[in-house]
């Protein structure tokens, strides 16, 4: 049960960041939440990597989905336990790197964030 919840909860995260980046590709003003808030408005480049971005977080939720048994799995269970670990390895190193952001906005917003998917991650893992 406890898998179940955290990776729902996990998906609607990592579905709330796709939607957000979806958001930063068109244009909207909301740069201060990503990549060291260095940019209000994302410039081309960084929409590329934004675009990449959402890619990875469905592959993420996907994997959660997976791990609880609420979706068809696409690997066999010990493949998707390493990329759970792998997906609460990035998120927590993730977590530091909001931290320690200049954006205030991506510090207090994204950090927990953060911090919350790679214990989402963690626990669908240990307990697959």
């Amino acid at each position: 049960m406890v898998s179940i919840v955290s990776s729902i909860i996990g998906t609607v995260l990592l579905l709330a960041v796709a939607v957000m980046e979806v958001l930063l590709i068109a244009g909207l003003p909301l740069g201060e939440f990503t990549m060291g808030g260095r940019h209000k408005v994302l410039p081309p480049m960084y929409r590329m990597f934004a675009a990449s971005s959402i890619i990875l977080q469905l592959f993420g939720a996907a994997m959660l989905l997976q791990g609880s048994g609420l979706m068809n799995m696409w690997f066999a269970g010990n493949v998707i336990k390493i990329i759970c670990f792998v997906f609460a390895g990035f998120f927590a190193i993730n977590t530091v790197m909001n931290l320690i952001s200049p954006s205030k906005k991506e510090k207090y917003v994204m950090t927990p964030l953060a911090a919350v998917e790679a214990c989402c991650f963690a626990i669908t893992a240990f307990l697959m």
